[in-house]
């Protein structure tokens, strides 16, 4: 099995074999003067490979379309991003044409064989990151930098292990998740209550408050009660609860709230 090094090129992690053949259009398409599209879901790196490709280019939404024309009467390269929300593919390929314009764009959708053979030579496909698990952990690593930069602390004693990605919006997601993970991990007890505090604050002003917002105590003691001490039985000694009232706290909540 060959393992391969990480690359990064203006933030374009590149470690899996797909995100590889990816980068190695992109490397190509900066010495060709084509048009081509990038197509992949939201948070796939489909603009970061753009700004790899055109680095000098302006960015601009393709849901605007006044917007569009105006950017590329005025500039030699161009990246379209949200290509797909274009309103007008005649005017705006009638532009590219009068301008010379180069493009780059980007799309979260397939277009019509039609359309993607009138403007791009070339195609470039970024599948998710659930199919690009090599990325993750590289991706992961350069989030934690991130955040540490941003607040000064060094990351290094964050374990990774415990640490629930989400990958449903691809480095979306998963950046919110290192993000989160890196600054509950740096919290103290003052930090959790004012949290507390500010999230209750737009919820209190209904009846039986207090009793509606216990799960918000109950949920997260019952969950890290699972997993530090892995059986019912060890739970109801550790917390000084009668056994029928913790597993009847865990029948109210299992379900909603997903307790094992």
């Amino acid at each position: 099995m060959v393992v391969r090094a990480a690359v990064d090129h203006t933030s374009y992690i590149a470690n899996s074999r797909a995100s590889l053949e990816a980068l190695k259009s992109a490397n190509l398409l900066k010495s060709l003067n084509i048009n081509a599209i990038i197509i992949g879901e939201c948070g796939t790196g489909k603009e970061t490979l753009a700004k790899f490709i055109l680095p000098k280019a302006q960015v601009v939404d393709g849901r605007s379309l006044s917007e569009v024309l105006s950017f590329i009467s005025t500039n030699d390269l161009i990246i379209i991003k949200n290509f797909d929300k274009i309103s007008n593919y005649q005017k705006l390929q009638n532009a590219i044409d009068e301008y010379k314009t180069r493009v780059i764009a980007t799309s979260r959708t397939e277009l019509l064989d039609r359309i993607s053979s009138d403007f791009f030579s070339l195609k470039i496909t970024i599948p998710p990151l659930t199919q690009r698990e090599e990325d993750i952990e590289p991706l992961v690593n350069k989030f934690f930098k991130e955040v540490s930069t941003i607040f000064g602390n060094d990351s290094s004693d964050v374990s990774l292990k415990d640490l629930n990605l989400d990958l449903s919006r691809n480095c979306h997601s998963l950046r919110k998740s290192v993000y989160a993970k890196y600054l509950i991990s740096s919290f103290c007890e003052e930090d959790v209550m004012q949290v507390m505090e500010e999230f209750l604050s737009k919820k209190l002003g209904g009846r039986n408050d207090y009793r509606n917002q216990l799960y918000l105590f109950d949920v997260p003691m019952l969950r890290s009660g699972f997993k530090k001490f892995n059986s019912q039985l060890n739970m109801s000694e550790k917390f000084g609860l009668n056994r029928n009232t913790l597993r009847k706290k865990i029948n109210d909540y299992k379900d909603k709230y997903k307790l094992q």
